[in-house]
């Protein structure tokens, strides 16, 4: 008996992945984005502020660089540790000493453990996004809908708490996602996250909630993943970042729009004594560059948004 003919329609074939949770388009076929004062690159830099627990309960999945060895798995717990307790100092002298404005993706359990970093990242006006409460609380399938959803709550509460900031963005750990993520994160005023990374610029995304931003946060250059996962050289991961900037710089030209750079760094890797001198020059070629606009992302976004708010004409 053949199958009925409903069976063979699948009425979410379309361009791009097989939902509706944005529209999908190619870069070049986009209207060009348009930065303040004409600059053709942007350069958004995040820091994660990371607690990884000794005794990971891992539910639902457990997280990529936790522990990994027989409790107590002092090896990788203190070297996650001495991000927060040495790496992070080193990276906010060298955010100081080139003027770079950055953005910082904290876990909220660190507003009990290490308010001393917060403070003083707060101190240079850098703005907070929301990192889930730890680096053992994975937001994935299998997780109950209300217990992401007290788990998100509770993180955003206690760094709005301790910032006075809205806390608008956000980063899950691991880059993880359930189903039900940006419809939690929505409900509770985040208006952008940075988890996708099937882009280079914003895009609107669509939650039954209501539409966020994506905004893309680079994973190819991450310092993590090169160093640690591709196990890359510091200063081939240098390379990596500064060869992206040449070409970012050199396209938005060619083009006549605006192109964005991302960076994410975690103190625990780049803060090393032999690292930190590959994220200065990383730093240094960066704010040397004649057209590049460094940015925190929320000013990112309302250059996006600013041409609906005023347009032409």
């Amino acid at each position: 008996m053949p199958l009925a003919p409903e069976h063979l329609a699948y009425p979410l074939r379309r361009l791009g992945m097989d939902h509706e949770r944005y529209a999908w388009s190619m870069m070049t076929d986009r209207p060009p984005l348009r930065w303040p004062d004409g600059q053709p690159l942007a350069v958004w830099v995040n820091v994660s502020l990371e607690h990884f627990p000794l005794n990971p309960v891992g539910t639902p999945v457990k997280l990529p660089g936790n522990m990994t060895m027989p409790y107590p798995d002092l090896r990788h717990f203190t070297l996650r540790d001495y991000g927060n307790r040495v790496g992070a100092w080193r990276v906010l002298e060298a955010l100081d000493r080139f003027g770079v404005q950055a953005s910082w993706a904290v876990n909220a359990c660190l507003t009990e453990r290490h308010p001393q970093i917060l403070r003083a990242a707060l101190a240079r006006g850098d703005e907070f996004v929301g990192h889930s409460w730890s680096m053992d609380t994975p937001h994935a399938g299998g997780l109950a809908a209300d217990a992401e959803d007290a788990l998100v709550a509770k993180s955003l509460a206690a760094l709005r708490g301790f910032s006075g900031q809205p806390v608008a963005g956000w980063l899950s750990p691991g880059k993880l996602q359930s189903p039900d993520t940006p419809e939690i994160l929505k409900r509770h005023g985040v208006t952008w996250f940075c988890d996708w990374v099937n882009d280079e610029l914003p895009y609107r995304f669509r939650t039954a909630e209501g539409e966020l931003w994506s905004l893309p946060l680079a994973t190819e250059i991450e310092d993590r993943f090169v160093i640690m996962d591709n196990q890359h050289s510091e200063s081939e991961w240098a390379e990596q970042v500064i060869d992206a900037c040449t070409f970012l710089l050199a396209e938005a030209r060619e083009t006549g729009a605006g192109r964005l750079l991302s960076l994410s760094i975690h103190p625990w890797v780049i803060g090393q004594p032999h690292r930190i001198k590959h994220l200065e020059t990383v730093l240094a070629h960066l704010m040397a560059q004649d057209g590049v606009w460094n940015a925190r992302p929320q000013q990112i976004l309302d250059a996006v948004e600013a041409p609906a708010r005023h347009p032409p004409g």
